[in-house]
């Protein structure tokens, strides 16, 4: 993006909602800018789902896992007085990731490399797959060459104002909107799966989720995949330590009950103490449906059709997570992304999306980090498996209810036992084991139901029907994973970007 962050003439009072990554990265450009920013978090930390947690001797990564476009972030830095590699250490994953299916065959992604990432394939899969890979990565980046702009850098502010692109047409039959994932057609089984993931990233169901969200498969390739030496979650601690240094005032354990409004326009927040505070504009990294529907309780007729169009977003699914803590070993470490596949990938969305059920044997996603510093002893493994959940409800019809801990400890034992039979031994090493379940994240980071990025993408107008960043009422903004473009951390810094740019834009 090119918004550049100038100095105010007239310093606004903003209070922002939320100590997530885009509330704070927006409250730290604006108060670079000179407005006076206060943020209001719920909780006794700032990063919200972004945090590295230590368990006695290990640390996880119980939030984002890896850092794509890392270029989002430095410039972040960069635009609030800090060269980025002044406080962290970004160190490449390679192999990017480990594909494992249930029949032993397994194929390796190269970090920053097609040609090594495709000799891998022809290695595992033959020549034919290869090929098909490399035409499907062609394909997604004239996708994200034509998308980037218009619906991920930018302010999507009425799908009309794309019908004025000079190119509109050809850009349409690029990005086949009315496409899905499933559309691309990969013969091959394997391969197939593995783009079938990239539905997931979203909380999405690869049958119903665009085609266009296989361009995360070409960024991953091209931006690389990123750890940050002691752990992901240090991303929050180094942006809220920005947020303090450009004077933003981050209040803890401090939830908000309302936004107030007069008329058409915000005028501050209640909190849930009773306190009133006063402000110019709020920003809600909050999520979307808890802002319109919880914290805007006195709705005027705009709101209430936000309201309708959130509603007819599918929730995204859930997840559920072990954090293992293994004692040394003589075998060799797995990759620091390892994903194993099961023989039946569509029971696994049937499972989720139809029939609201944990998944019998679900894709298990296992992080492990190769990083010293996320151990306190030496030849010690921290291991965070997530497998994909529906979201937590106390109504069948919208999900399962994850309350039961004794199932949440036999369905934690099955997927040990499928990591064991895939050859993966943990029960001879386990030396620390918890369980986190949706309604864990639910109550953690007040994710509704625990869906891990808001709404998912199902369908071709799930785009537009996400939260905008400029609400209908005066003054108030959305940021963050459940608000435009998305969720994930590139998504979610530029999503504190536009905001503030947009912000900037009536202040100066």
């Amino acid at each position: 993006m090119t918004g550049q962050v100038g100095k105010v003439k007239e310093p606004k009072k903003i209070v922002v909602i939320g100590a997530g990554i885009g509330g704070m990265c927006a409250a730290a450009r604006l108060a670079r800018a000179g407005h006076n920013v206060e943020i209001y978090e719920s909780s006794d930390r700032a990063g919200g789902k972004c945090r590295t947690e230590w368990i006695g001797r290990y640390a996880f990564d119980t939030g984002p896992s890896l850092l794509t476009i890392p270029a989002v972030y430095r410039d972040f830095f960069q635009r609030t007085g800090q060269q980025m590699g002044q406080v962290m250490d970004v160190e490449a994953v390679d192999p990017s990731f480990n594909y494992r299916f249930h029949d032993g065959t397994e194929v390796k992604f190269a970090n920053l490399s097609r040609k090594q990432t495709l000799e891998s394939i022809v290695e595992s899969l033959g020549s034919d797959a290869a090929a098909q890979w490399d035409s499907v990565l062609q394909r997604a980046e004239r996708m994200w060459d034509v998308s980037r702009e218009p619906f991920i850098e930018s302010e999507l502010r009425s799908p009309l104002s794309l019908l004025k692109r000079r190119h509109i047409f050809r850009d349409l039959r690029i990005i086949a909107p009315r496409a899905t994932l499933r559309d691309f057609g990969l013969s091959n089984p394997y391969l197939s799966k593995i783009m079938d993931r990239y539905a997931t990233y979203s909380g999405s169901d690869p049958r119903k989720a665009p085609a266009v969200l296989s361009t995360i498969a070409f960024v991953e390739e091209s931006f690389g995949a990123w750890h940050i030496k002691g752990g992901i979650g240090t991303l929050s601690e180094h942006i809220a330590a920005r947020c303090e240094k450009v004077g933003v005032r981050i209040n803890l354990n401090s939830p908000v009950a309302a936004i107030n409004t007069k008329g058409n326009s915000v005028t501050g927040l209640t909190l849930k103490n009773g306190e009133k505070v006063t402000a110019d504009i709020v920003i809600s990294n909050a999520d979307a449906g808890f802002t319109y529907n919880t914290l805007l309780s006195n709705p005027t007729r705009k709101v209430r059709k936000v309201r309708r169009v959130l509603a007819k977003l599918e929730p995204s699914l859930a997840g559920f997570s072990l954090l293992i803590g293994l004692r040394p070993s003589a075998n060799e470490k797995l990759s620091h992304h390892t994903i194993l596949f099961p023989e039946n990938y569509d029971a696994e969305f049937d499972a989720i999306f139809t029939k609201k059920l944990p998944v019998e044997k679900p894709t298990i996603y296992i992080c492990a980090p190769h990083d010293s510093t996320m151990v306190k002893s030496e030849g010690h493994e921290a291991l965070f498996v997530l497998v994909n959940a529906p979201r937590h409800s106390l109504n069948a019809k919208d999900g399962f209810n994850w309350s039961d801990r004794a199932f949440a400890e036999k369905y934690a034992n099955a997927i040990i036992d499928q990591l064991e039979a895939s050859g993966i031994s943990i029960r001879d090493r386990l030396d620390l084991l918890e369980i986190r379940t949706p309604l864990d994240l639910q109550s953690s980071v007040n994710a509704p139901g625990g869906s891990i990025y808001g709404t998912s993408s199902n369908g071709p107008r799930a785009a537009f029907l996400r939260a905008r960043n400029r609400s209908p009422l005066k003054n108030l903004y959305l940021v963050g994973g459940s608000a435009h473009p998305g969720g994930g951390l590139p998504l979610v810094g530029l999503s504190a970007e536009i905001v503030s740019n947009a912000i900037m834009a009536t202040s100066k």
